[in-house]
């Protein structure tokens, strides 16, 4: 049975965004272990039955001792558990997987799952400019070639990665997403009821285009006073673009927006919205935008990579010019105003998850990269004796 090691920063974004796709795995006759920083969750990865190791990863950049410490955890974790293949997931885990990787003699092979190019690659703030042309030139000295395997998201952050020289065109796979399990996500029945709410599910975060929905909040609110604006996430500290404690508390005070935080029932959250609103600068394949898609929810999203995917205008939903809270505005009355138009939406959003983005599919599609990572791995080992 090969082994997988999925390395994940966080056990929280594990849960949200892998665990169904590492439960597939595992049952397709991988033996799948979890490397990741583990708090509150511990539970719930040991009831869905499968392993893991602990690794005091940090998220950020800002904190290289602790990156030594969780280079030195991960590569011991390899070194006793001689994984198959080593799944590492977004840019921490990959750099300092790729690093472990390279101290030893036996490669084992290894996928680096890029989930959205990120505030590095996508900022132009200073500290963005600084460390991307470090992290590309580090990627590219340790890219193992045939024994690495690039999983993105969308065409835009594959061409990116070429572009960068980071990966090559017949290494790098187009995998849009985690997957998610339809049986999870159903529409409620019957409309909401109450005032419209808004929801945005988003970590709070500037380039998630938090601003600009507050901005959008208080246009919509001269046409529509009684709508419900509501953002559902976390604070990001680890994060440079952060939004400050003073800028949300002006908008709650307003009356502009309503926080309730992080949720982890979110299928009940988004059954109470009538629109789900997603005006990020960037993203990989938003799984927000597929939750509520699958809950039958209309969708208004930024024209950006990774949000076109789900969000077709017209069709799914409407799409906006990234930073331009006047058209996201003019995009929310427009469904608010023909309740008949966004539910016509929000049922073909749910068709289109249904038909490209369920855990099956996705599933499949990782499935058969490792094999084909596996067959090249040995074909390479081959030629190497």
């Amino acid at each position: 049975m090969p082994t997988v090691l999925m390395v994940v920063t966080e056990d929280w974004y594990f849960i949200s965004h892998r665990l169904d796709l590492a439960c597939h795995i595992r049952d397709a006759g991988f033996r799948v272990v979890v490397a990741t920083r583990v708090g509150a969750h511990e539970p719930t990865i040991i009831a869905a039955g499968l392993e893991f190791v602990r690794i005091p990863f940090e998220r950020s950049l800002r904190h290289p001792v602790r990156d030594l410490q969780a280079l030195v955890a991960l590569n011991r974790a390899i070194a006793q558990l001689e994984p198959d293949i080593v799944h590492l997931v977004s840019l921490k885990p990959i750099l300092l997987g790729a690093i472990a990787l390279a101290r030893r003699r036996h490669r084992a092979p290894a996928v680096w799952a890029f989930t959205g190019m990120g505030y590095l690659f996508s900022s132009n703030g200073f500290v963005a400019r600084v460390m991307r042309p470090l992290v590309s030139g580090a990627l590219k000295h340790l890219n193992q070639g045939s024994r690495c395997a690039m999983m993105v998201q969308n065409d835009a952050d594959a061409a990116l990665l070429h572009e960068l020289g980071i990966a090559l065109p017949a290494h790098t796979t187009i995998v849009p997403g985690s997957g998610l399990a339809m049986d999870k996500f159903s529409p409620a029945s019957g409309a909401p009821e109450g005032p419209s709410i808004v929801l945005m599910p988003a970590r709070l975060l500037r380039d998630k285009g938090i601003y600009e929905f507050a901005a959008a909040a208080r246009l919509v609110h001269q046409q529509h006073p009684h709508v419900r604006f509501v953002l559902a996430g976390r604070f990001d500290r680890d994060n440079h673009g952060a939004v400050a404690n003073q800028d949300l508390q002006t908008w709650i005070d307003e009356d502009l927006l309503e926080w309730w935080g992080h949720r982890e029932d979110m299928l009940e959250v988004y059954r109470l919205a009538s629109i789900v609103c997603l005006p990020s600068y960037r993203e990989g394949l938003p799984r927000v935008l597929l939750e509520a898609g699958a809950c039958a929810k209309p969708l208004v999203a930024t024209d950006v990579p990774g949000c076109r995917d789900v969000c077709v205008d017209g069709k799914t939903g409407l799409r906006v010019p990234v930073c331009d809270s006047a058209a996201l505005a003019t995009a929310i009355s427009t469904l608010l105003s023909d309740p008949a138009y966004a539910h016509a939406l929000g049922l073909a959003a749910r068709e289109l998850v249904r038909e490209r983005f369920t855990i099956e599919s996705i599933g499949e599609q990782t499935i058969a990269m490792y094999r084909d990572l596996l067959v090249r791995a040995a074909q390479s080992d081959g030629l190497s004796r």
